[in-house]
C-alpha cells in the first residue's frame, strides 16, 4: 500500500496543527486570564484531559490501522469506542466529584477540568473515524478532519476566553465546537471518501462477540498506554499535588515543545505503520528492518536537531516566550534553562520509546509492552514527588527525563529480541 503526497501534506497539516493547539490555547489563556487560570486549563487539557482520553481512546488505534487483513470490522471498533468513551466521561465526573469532595479541588476548578476532559474524550472518539479512514488508504481525510476540528474547536475556547473571562464557559464552548464540525462534517467526509455512504451496513456487521474479542485483545494495550501516559504526566502531578496552579502553567509551557517532538515524530512513524504490517505479513525481514531503522534514524536527527536548538536559543525563545505572555511573566520562564533542556531530551527519548512501541504492537507483543510499563509505572509511583519536593520544577524535569530512560530501555530490548525472534519462528514454519 503506497502512502501518496495528498496523506502526508494532510496527515502533517493536522498533526502540526494539532501540535501547536494546546501550546497556543496555554499561552492565550495565561495571557489573558492570569497564571492560576492559565495553570488550571494547562493540567486540564494536556494532563487530565487526556489521561481520560486515553480511556476512550483504549489504544485500539495501532490495532486498526494495522488490521490491514480485516479481522474486525468499522462497527466493532466504532462500538467498542462509544463504550470506553461513555465510560470516560463517567469515570472522570466521579473521579473529580471525589476530588472536589475531599477538599483537593475548588467546584469551579473540578468543573473547568471535566469540561476539558469532555474536549479531549471527544478527540478519542473521533479517533475510530480517522483510523479506519487510515486503514482504508485515506489517510489524508483523517488528517484533514483533524486540522479542521481543532482549529474550529480551538475557536470556541478563544471566543468564550474573549467574551466572557471566564474559563468555565470558555471549556463548555470548546466542547460545543468539538461536536458541531464532529457531527456536521467530520461524519460526513467519512461517509464521502471512505465508506462512500455505506454506513448502515458496515454498523450491522458489527457483533457482540467480535466486539468482546476486540475489547480481550486490546485490553493490555489500554492498560499500557493508560500506564504510559501516567509515567509521561508524573511530574505533572506531582507538581499539581504540591505545588500551586501557576507552578503547573509555567511547567506546562516549558513542557509543551515536547508534545511537538512527538507528534512530529507521530507524523514521520504514522504513514510507514501499514507498510510495516504488510512486510511483517509477507515475512519480509529486510524492508522490514529497512523502514524500522529509517524511522529510527529520522527521530534520533530530530532529538539532536531540537538539543543544539535548546543549547543555542533556549534562553531567547524563553524570553520571548515571557515577552508574548506579559510583563507580569518576566523571569519566570528564564530561570528555567536548565530545566528546559532536560525536558526536551525526556521529550526526543520518548518519541523515540514510542516508535518501538509501535513496532511491538505489531508483532502483537502486548504483554511485553505491558510489563515495560508497568516497570515504568512502578519507579514512577516509588520516586512519589521526590525531587519535585527536593528541587521543584527542576526536579520534575529530572524525574520526567529518568522515566522516559526508563521506558526506552524496556523497548529497545525486548524489540530486538522479540523481532530476532518472530522471524526466526516464520522461517521454521515455511521450512
Amino acid at each position: 500500500m503506497q502512502t501518496s503526497r495528498k496523506d502526508f501534506v494532510w496527515n502533517m497539516a493536522g498533526s502540526i496543527v494539532y501540535a501547536f493547539s494546546s501550546m497556543l490555547l496555554s499561552f492565550f489563556v495565561m495571557n489573558v486570564l492570569g497564571a492560576s487560570d492559565g495553570g488550571i486549563f494547562g493540567f486540564g487539557f494536556s494532563t487530565y484531559g487526556q489521561q481520560l482520553f486515553i480511556i476512550a481512546y483504549f489504544g485500539i488505534r495501532p490495532m486498526q490501522i494495522t488490521d490491514v487483513k480485516g479481522e474486525y470490522t468499522f462497527g466493532d471498533y466504532k462500538r467498542l469506542r462509544m463504550i470506553t468513551s461513555l465510560f470516560a466521561v463517567l469515570g472522570g465526573f466521579v473521579h473529580l466529584g471525589f476530588l472536589f469532595l475531599n477538599g483537593n479541588y475548588s467546584l469551579n476548578k473540578a468543573a473547568i477540568i471535566w469540561l476539558l476532559a469532555i474536549y479531549k474524550i471527544i478527540d478519542g472518539y473521533a479517533d475510530v473515524y480517522e483510523s479506519e479512514a487510515q486503514r482504508a488508504g485515506r489517510l489524508w481525510v483523517g488528517g484533514r478532519s483533524l486540522m479542521f476540528r481543532t482549529i474550529w474547536a480551538m475557536s470556541g475556547i478563544m471566543l468564550g476566553v474573549l467574551l466572557t473571562r471566564e474559563l468555565i464557559i470558555a471549556a463548555l464552548l470548546g466542547v460545543c465546537f468539538q461536536l458541531l464540525y464532529f457531527f456536521i462534517f467530520e461524519k460526513r467526509d467519512f461517509k464521502n471518501y471512505v465508506i462512500r455512504g455505506n454506513e448502515i451496513s458496515v454498523d450491522k456487521a458489527c457483533s457482540a462477540a467480535r466486539i468482546n474479542a476486540l475489547f480481550n485483545s486490546a485490553f493490555l494495550l489500554f492498560i499500557s498506554v493508560f500506564l504510559d501516559f501516567f509515567v509521561f504526566s508524573a511530574a505533572k502531578y506531582s507538581i499539581d499535588r504540591l505545588m500551586t496552579d501557576a507552578d503547573s502553567g509555567i511547567f506546562n509551557i516549558l513542557f509543551m515543545p515536547t508534545n511537538i517532538i512527538y507528534l512530529v515524530a507521530n507524523f514521520v512513524i504514522k504513514p510507514y505503520m501499514t507498510k510495516l504490517a504488510f512486510a511483517f505479513e509477507k515475512h519480509d525481514l529486510m524492508q522490514f528492518k529497512a523502514v524500522y531503522n529509517k524511522l529510527q534514524y529520522i527521530i534520533i536527527g530530530l532529538i539532536v536537531f531540537s538539543l543544539a536548538g535548546v543549547m543555542l536559543l533556549g534562553r531567547p525563545v524563553l524570553y520571548i516566550l515571557e515577552l508574548i505572555l506579559g510583563s507580569s511573566y518576566a523571569g519566570m520562564l528564564t530561570r528555567y534553562k536548565s530545566a528546559f533542556f532536560w525536558i526536551i531530551a525526556g521529550g526526543g527519548i520518548y518519541a523515540l520509546a514510542n516508535l518501538y512501541y509501535y513496532i511491538l504492537v505489531i508483532i502483537r507483543q502486548q504483554k511485553n509492552i505491558f510489563f515495560v510499563y508497568l516497570a515504568a509505572t512502578v519507579a514512577a509511583i516509588l520516586q512519589g514527588g521526590l525531587l519535585v519536593k527536593a528541587c521543584g520544577i527542576n526536579g520534575a524535569a529530572y524525574t520526567y527525563l529518568g522515566l522516559m530512560f526508563v521506558l526506552l530501555s524496556g523497548f529497545v530490548y525486548i524489540s530486538r529480541r522479540e523481532i530476532k525472534k518472530t522471524f526466526l519462528n516464520k522461517i521454521k514454519e515455511e521450512l
